[in-house]
């Protein structure tokens, strides 16, 4: 070969050389050569540059490209390269993960080719590329999670609509009402069995048919649903099922999509027939109620008599309301305020048997009747030796006496500052201790106070404590004055007269004018004045008949006004005869009741005034068209 063929050769395999070498530096991907005889290879500079390493940091070897693999791909990787040398194949493909310089892990996608093969043509020299593809696998990834993601999200929505749908199944069967639902063209989407019931039809023969064959096979006389297509609003109608003969009342209401389109009308029926069976009924059991809650209220009334609680007011019915409910609750403590004679320990006692019943302890104390340390001593007791004249033995309090049942302290406001400390400190902790002690005792029982003070002056005068007053107010009752319970008084002078009457073994008799006088006397001291009155006038009284109270009650001073008999002049009568008598008794029938009416607003107050019969009034108030009135002044 001549100098010039040498020297165009080697220039010839330097371009070569250079074309190869740019070709390593230029392409995306790394190159590879292995030798598995040798287990020796090359790495192209690209291949290094991928995984985070400088040129030639390691060796091409099979040991350290293993050592290199992520151990979820090491074994799947090994079998592909072992299965090129097993089953002699040409080609190689396979795709793994490698451990980066910086600890992390890239996925690789290895193609490769057999180059060289020996005398039993077994592949012993392996050349092929490496591309990173962890940015399409991670899409491939995250598009593959973003479709898992949605396949569950449709398989909920679908659930849920399914759901949904079985709901709103069950709640359109469930309804008593019958109920429709047509397109906007008024054919029949679906209704409920309530409708089946009701028109005797099957839902198979309507659905998907047009609800104008409701009126061409003479069903109902008119369409409601084609009323409220047509103008676009809901349309209620009283309708009739010309085959069952109902009479419904129809209402039809259009639903519209957003863009303003008719897409479906939902019609309700409701059988008014059925409703009017039902008020029927109604109206009987609204009747049945009214007499037993009568006869409930006539029970009640009799059971507060028997234990010696006068409650015709509307003032008393409010009271005893409230104490019922307390008593139901078992509230406690309980504070009753109200003017001395009012009632308030009757009233405890009505708290402690509806409470506790009648057998279970009450134990009162009057805290004005006691000094403060022998009311201490009495309300927590004591242990042996704790004050001078202490009992050897100690003694037990009123607060341990009244276990499971109530204690009531009368004349609260009265009590001292000291002993009021210590009785907040009780209802505060629910225990008690002994003066002396060392050991608190539980409180099992309720308590009640009262007190004719107000306690509110009491506190601004610094004699009653207000926290203790804040704790007592939780559950009040304020009995009224007697003079603001006049009803009552009618009922209190029968009973209390009688009672005297049997005790002291006398006959007396009040008269009419009595009575009126007692009923307007204003009773400053309330009830216990009114017992007192009547209590000296039976016993003191000379006559049978007690014809004037005033020089035992001390009355005829009072400026009250009084309810008098009308005189005869009153009665505007005209002139009498055969003719008109009837007529001139019903007016002067009617002038007394009017007159009445001045005076009494219930009709048992009227009834006993009168000497009539509740019913008897009743009757006379319709006759005379006077209702009205009592009404009136029952609301004032």
């Amino acid at each position: 070969m001549s100098k010039t063929d040498e020297k165009n050769e080697k220039r010839q395999l330097l371009e070569i050389q250079e074309r190869l070498q740019y070709a390593l530096t230029a392409s995306d991907e790394g190159i590879w050569d292995w030798n598995f005889d040798t287990d020796t290879g090359y790495l192209s500079p690209r291949y290094y540059e991928m995984l985070g390493y400088k040129d030639k940091e390691f060796d091409g070897s099979g040991t350290i490209w293993a050592a290199m693999l992520h151990p979820d791909d090491k074994d799947q990787a090994l079998k592909n390269i072992v299965g090129v040398l097993q089953k002699k194949k040409r080609t190689y493909k396979s795709i793994y993960r490698l451990r980066a310089k910086n600890g992390s892990y890239r996925w690789i996608l290895s193609r490769g080719i057999v180059v060289r093969w020996n005398a039993e043509e077994v592949p012993v020299r392996l050349v092929g590329t490496h591309a990173d593809i962890t940015e399409d696998r991670e899409k491939d990834q995250a598009l593959l999670r973003y479709k898992n993601n949605l396949e569950k999200e449709v398989e909920k929505q679908t659930i849920e609509l399914k759901n949904a749908n079985r709901q709103l199944e069950t709640i359109l069967h469930a309804s008593s009402e019958s109920i429709w639902v047509c397109d906007g063209e008024g054919r029949i989407l679906t209704l409920n069995k309530a409708a089946e019931k009701l028109s005797e039809i099957t839902a198979e023969d309507m659905i998907g048919k047009n609800i104008k064959r409701l009126e061409t096979k003479g069903l109902v006389d008119r369409s409601v649903t084609l009323e409220a297509i047509k103008l676009g609003r809901q349309i209620s109608r009283i309708q009739k099922q010309k085959k069952t003969k109902r009479q419904l009342l129809v209402t039809a209401s259009p639903v519209f999509n957003d863009e303003g389109e008719l897409t479906m009308v939902v019609v309700n029926e409701r059988d008014l027939t059925r409703l009017n069976e039902l008020r029927d009924k109604l109206q009987k059991a609204q009747n049945a109620t009214d007499r037993y809650r009568e006869e409930m209220t006539s029970l009640h009334l009799k059971e507060l008599r028997e234990q010696g609680i006068i409650a015709e007011s509307k003032e008393m019915h409010q009271v005893i309301e409230t104490a019922g409910k307390l008593a139901r609750r078992k509230a406690s403590p309980v504070l009753i305020l109200g003017e001395s004679g009012t009632g308030k320990g009757l009233m405890a006692k009505f708290i402690h048997n509806q409470t506790h019943g009648i057998k279970k302890p009450f134990v009162q104390i009057n805290c004005a009747a006691l000094p403060e340390q022998l009311l201490e001593a009495e309300l927590f007791g004591y242990e042996k030796g704790a004050f001078t004249g202490a009992q050897d033995q100690g003694k037990m309090g009123l607060f341990e006496m009244a276990k499971g049942g109530s204690l009531f302290l009368d004349e609260l406001g009265e009590m001292s500052l000291s002993v009021q400390a210590k009785l907040l400190k009780c209802l505060e902790e629910k225990e008690v201790m002994h003066l002396g002690g060392l050991t608190p005792i539980k409180i099992e029982c309720s308590v009640m106070a009262a007190t004719n003070t107000n306690l509110k002056e009491q506190i601004r005068r610094k004699k009653f404590r207000q926290d203790l007053y804040f704790r007592l107010n939780t559950f009040t009752i304020t009995l009224p004055p007697l003079r603001k319970r006049p009803e009552d008084i009618f009922e209190m002078i029968m009973r209390f007269s009688a009672k005297y009457k049997k005790q002291y073994g006398v006959r007396r008799k009040l008269s009419a004018n009595c009575i009126r006088k007692l009923e307007a006397y204003p009773f400053p001291g309330n009830v216990r004045e009114l017992k007192n009155m009547l209590k000296k006038a039976v016993v003191m009284g000379e006559k049978e008949i007690t014809t004037d109270l005033d020089s035992h009650t001390g009355t005829q001073n009072r400026n009250r006004a009084e309810f008098q008999i009308p005189e005869p002049g009153f009665f505007n009568t005209g002139e009498i005869n055969g003719a008109n008598f009837r007529k001139t008794m019903l007016a002067c029938e009617k002038q007394l009741i009017n007159k009445a009416l001045e005076k009494y607003n219930t009709t048992r107050s009227l009834a006993r005034f009168l000497n009539l019969s509740q019913s008897s009034v009743v009757r006379k108030l319709k006759i005379h068209g006077l209702s009205h009135r009592l009404k009136r002044n029952a609301g004032k």
